[in-house]
């Protein structure tokens, strides 16, 4: 098998979080894109973007089912190299996702499906969060900050970057709308 490297031609990357809104890698196409097998969600604690081991925040994952529309960009064969080590810098900090090459749905060019490089996330490392109820992400969201920003910051990003697609992800948005509500007082710890 050839390594991500070494196969020719253009290379396609799916983007559902962050990336969509600050890419950081040069691009030629920018196209909305779905995704089917997976969907995205607050599964990941941050230790390094946007929390601390100490004050994890949360960050998105694609974890299993479901279907999630994100942005596919197209990166020149010449920059494929460049890019692929820019994303695994940015992406594998703590290894917490598997990298992986899925097909998704190009939502423009009569829905024309593409392999792109994507990243999971590993239900096995001890920073998979698993499903933690809306009270308990807003805690973590609300406190945690990493070397990237405030965790607030990035869930408000992600949900503008969403409605400017006319996405709609229900629960970011309800995590947005009680974000910019008045803080309500925690009612536990968080386990």
């Amino acid at each position: 098998m050839k390594l991500l490297h070494d196969l020719p031609g253009d290379l396609w990357v799916f983007a559902y979080g962050s990336l969509m809104w600050r890419p950081g890698f040069d691009y030629l196409e920018r196209l909305p894109a779905r995704l089917t097998g997976l969907h995205r969600s607050l599964c990941v604690y941050s230790f390094v973007h946007r929390g601390t081991p100490e004050c994890p925040g949360l960050v998105l994952g694609l974890d299993r089912g479901g279907a999630c529309r994100g942005i596919a960009y197209r990166v020149a064969a010449q920059k494929r190299s460049e890019t692929i080590a820019y994303l695994r810098d940015r992406e594998q900090v703590t290894k917490i996702y598997i990298e992986a090459m899925r097909n998704v749905t190009l939502l423009e060019h009569d829905h024309r499906i593409v392999p792109a490089l994507t990243y999971l996330v590993d239900r096995g490392h001890r920073q998979y969060a698993g499903k933690l109820s809306i009270d308990q992400q807003l805690q973590h969201i609300r406190r945690a900050h990493g070397k990237s920003g405030a965790n607030p910051d990035y869930v408000l990003a992600t949900v503008a970057e969403l409605e400017s697609h006319g996405y709609r992800d229900e629960n970011l948005h309800q995590l947005a709308e009680r974000l910019k509500g008045p803080h309500e007082t925690p009612h536990a710890p968080i386990p």
